[in-house]
């Protein structure tokens, strides 16, 4: 029969670090690159504001802000 505090042992010291590890590459792995249509997203926005900005720019040059 199994000691129980052998089991919690392993579990605690060779079982959770490995899982973290894993789960950790995991996320690193998956998240390394930007995707395509969050870039979009971005640089259109980034557009939109700069737009705005020249906007409201050119209204205050002409005296109407």
């Amino acid at each position: 029969m199994m000691d129980m505090g052998g089991l919690s042992w392993a579990l605690m010291n060779i079982i959770g670090p490995l899982l973290l590890a894993v789960v950790l590459a995991w996320v690193l792995l998956r998240n390394r690159k930007p995707r395509a249509d969050e870039v979009d997203r971005t640089e259109k926005a980034t557009h939109d504001l700069y737009d705005e900005e020249e906007a409201t720019r050119r209204r205050e040059d002409d005296g109407v802000a």
